[in-house]
């Protein structure tokens, strides 16, 4: 009974460690698309601000 509950402790374990790390990459890739946009953003502006000095 003793190896039971360990083995499905262990399993448990393992199941919550792959699910926390699922949900971290997902947090993580939002993020990454959060900085990209203000990047291209930035990277608009700098491009206006240049063709507006041109004119």
């Amino acid at each position: 009974m003793l190896i039971t509950l360990l083995i499905v402790g262990i399993v448990m374990s393992g199941y919550m460690a792959i699910r926390a790390a699922r949900e971290e990459r997902k947090i993580d890739e939002t993020l990454l698309e959060k900085e990209g946009e203000v990047y291209m953003e930035r990277i608009r502006q700098a491009r206006e601000q240049r063709q507006k000095a041109l004119e």
